[in-house]
């Protein structure tokens, strides 16, 4: 099952150890304003807001993109259609995934220095 964007927001927040008030700084919006995105309160923000959260919180920004419902280009429309190219990794599921995404942040926060975590340790 695909999570709601505010948990990823939320969980990669956390995951890098950022408090609210730095990932919203890091981001360019006002803290309320995350609290809302992290709440999904807000129901479709803009792509350069994707855009400031990908970047500050080291998340795809495909990915956001995707969870907001935005197309991007080369990805699968509700057909399942890529528009002819094949994905190299077409045939994950959404469970495949949403745990192949966890895994990249874990991995990333791993990378930029912050404690390493035993596989246990990655989010549910």
């Amino acid at each position: 099952m695909t999570h709601p964007f505010g948990i990823v927001l939320k969980q990669a927040r956390q995951i890098l150890r950022l408090s609210a008030a730095d990932a919203s700084r890091a981001a360019g919006i006002s803290t309320a304003y995350l609290s809302k995105l992290e709440s999904d309160s807000v129901k479709k923000p803009s792509p350069q807001i994707l855009q400031q959260l990908s970047a500050a919180l080291a998340v795809p920004y495909a990915e956001l993109m995707r969870l907001n419902g935005y197309l991007m280009p080369g990805a699968s429309d509700a057909s399942g259609s890529t528009g002819g190219a094949s994905a190299p990794f077409g045939d994950v599921t959404d469970e495949e995934r949403d745990e192949l995404f966890e895994y990249l942040m874990w991995y990333r926060s791993r990378r930029r220095g912050t404690p390493r975590r035993s596989r246990g340790d990655l989010p549910a």
